[in-house]
């Protein structure tokens, strides 16, 4: 039972410190024309493990283009988890929780179950553990 507590408080405070880890890697590819075109058409989303994820087979450019964003991603989260003395799945879990309800309506994420969902109006369908 502490171990599920402590556990439970650690993702809970690296929830919080995720939004300042992820914030700077999002806001600068959606300056990137290809990364808007290819979230707004549904051929990409968040997926729960904090990375990119392809809804639709993608064609090289867009391939390209998520790689160096999960690549640029996982290296905000390595420092992040070596500063909150976490690992880095955990800091990457957390983010994803928050970059899954950070989406808008039309944008495509990927449910704990592993399916694709649409994004509308209603909160997103997100793992129990997230913070």
């Amino acid at each position: 039972m502490f171990e599920y507590t402590k556990k439970n408080k650690a993702l809970a405070i690296i929830g919080g410190l995720v939004l300042t880890a992820v914030v700077a890697v999002p806001v600068m590819a959606q300056r990137d024309p290809a990364y808007e075109a290819a979230r707004s058409s549904g051929a990409i989303g968040e997926k729960p493990d904090g990375y990119l994820g392809y809804v639709t087979s993608p064609s090289p450019a867009i391939k390209a283009l998520v790689e160096d964003i999960n690549i640029k991603r996982k290296a905000a989260y390595t420092r992040k988890a070596q500063e909150t003395n976490s690992t880095v799945e955990q800091f990457a879990f957390t983010s994803g929780c928050n970059l899954i309800m950070r989406t808008v309506p039309g944008e495509k994420y990927q449910t704990p179950a592993g399916t694709w969902n649409t994004r509308d109006s209603s909160d997103p369908v997100r793992d129990s553990r997230c913070p």
